[in-house]
């Protein structure tokens, strides 16, 4: 996430793999993370979202806590967590309600040295406008892709090239279903999802996407510099998106664990 690719690694990207179907998920897959990412952390750009740098420290580690237990506790191939884990997702998505120290829409955020936790909830027209976000970021992504592709590869008439601009033609995806968003609805379940990166740019999280100071986000001690090196922006980053139902409302909740690359021990 620092440098642009190499002319030679992005040219003809039709000609990097063998079959144009896995060629044009592998590039949907990255546009939806893509997407989740500028959803989550757009808020204060978008919609007056604000940063609470205070978040306590009790409070930060039962979640943290609470987090790890629930992803441990459903299987790697689904999101869908298991019956027993359902009062602590209920208490976490609940916690706005509960709790004068957090709410909704805000980033809530518990710093210790190399390390940032951030903690976002959102309730019901919010869930919505997040999921309209998230889908217009993956739509203009994906359309930018095609035209750039179709111009650079076009004038080439042989099948897999011409397999691999119509399959990317035939991507009609609703990110609401990908998130299973009518199940959480009508069935009353939680989810839970999970997306990591070894390095992320921090200041591509908070210049470009949050359009915030990166000390505002990681503290002075553990932003970057002026002209700072990569080794110096680089953070480990992992991201958790609870899903589920309060009292008929839809809730989501977004816990976010950063961790300076070379302190970095994966949470």
């Amino acid at each position: 996430m620092f440098d642009e690719p190499a002319d030679d690694d992005n040219e003809n990207s039709a000609e990097r793999a063998t079959d144009p179907t896995d060629r044009a998920k592998e590039k949907l897959d990255e546009f939806r993370m893509h997407a989740e990412l500028a959803a989550v952390f757009e808020g204060k750009r978008k919609f007056d979202a604000e940063l609470y740098p205070n978040l306590d420290p009790e409070i930060a580690r039962d979640i943290q806590r609470t987090v790890g237990r629930l992803e441990k506790s459903k299987s790697a191939d689904s999101p869908l967590l298991p019956a027993p884990s359902a009062a602590d997702a209920l208490r976490l998505l609940a916690l706005p309600d509960n709790s004068d120290d957090v709410s909704t829409n805000n980033y809530h955020i518990h710093r210790r040295p190399g390390e940032v936790t951030i903690v976002r909830w959102l309730a019901g027209e919010q869930v919505e406008t997040f999921y309209t976000r998230m889908q217009a970021h993956f739509d203009a992504a994906l359309t930018q892709f095609r035209e750039e592709e179709r111009q650079s590869l076009a004038w080439k008439q042989d099948p897999q090239t011409l397999a691999y601009l119509k399959a990317l033609d035939a991507i009609n995806v609703r990110l609401a279903d990908r998130y299973l968003r009518d199940p959480i609805r009508q069935h009353n379940v939680f989810l839970l999802s999970t997306q990591s990166a070894d390095e992320i740019d921090i200041l591509y999280l908070a210049d470009y996407l949050m359009s915030v100071d990166p000390a505002d986000l990681v503290g002075r001690a553990s932003a970057p510099g002026e002209a700072p090196t990569e080794s110096e922006r680089a953070w480990f980053f992992k991201l958790f998106s609870l899903r589920g139902m309060h009292e008929g409302e839809e809730r989501m909740c977004f816990f976010i664990f950063l961790q300076k690359s070379d302190d970095s021990d994966s949470w």
